[in-house]
């Protein structure tokens, strides 16, 4: 897979969007507001603050760890001047059996454009699986085709 494919599949998968504000007295509006925070993180091209939401023992693709999404993401976004998410369908839960686990599943496209109009576009589903620590969800395991 070329360098290029990773660096918007990461992307993609960090980007997962979407919803809600809540408090930490809800756990799912706490999950939402969490993928919505990496989703502003991932447009304001904001290395520093997405690495803050990864997990310790953050994994992508069962290989890939923090250090290379920090890489990835560096490389992304120097690249393109803009990067625009859209979700074109989401869904996040927690785990009934292990509340300190939470997942979204989404449709996701992606573009990146030097200006106003985008260079380069993909479509993604994504998978990303979150861990409660020290009370805020943290992304820990992360999965796309």
């Amino acid at each position: 897979m070329s360098m290029r494919h990773l660096s918007w599949s990461l992307l993609v998968s960090l980007t997962l969007l979407l919803a809600g504000c809540g408090g930490r007295d809800d756990p799912q509006a706490a999950l939402e507001a969490a993928v919505q925070l990496l989703q502003d993180n991932i447009e304001a091209k904001n290395t520093g603050a997405v690495m803050e939401q990864l997990h310790g023992d953050f994994l992508a693709r069962q290989e890939q760890d923090r250090e290379w999404a920090r890489h990835t993401m560096t490389l992304l976004f120097l690249r393109h001047k803009n990067i625009k998410v859209l979700a074109l369908g989401k869904r996040s839960w927690i785990d009934l059996a292990i509340s300190r686990k939470g997942y979204t599943e989404a449709q996701v496209g992606l573009s990146g454009a030097e200006g106003l109009i985008p260079d380069s576009a993909r479509h993604y589903s994504v998978k990303l699986e979150w861990w409660l620590d020290g009370g805020e969800w943290k992304l820990a395991r992360l999965e796309w085709e």
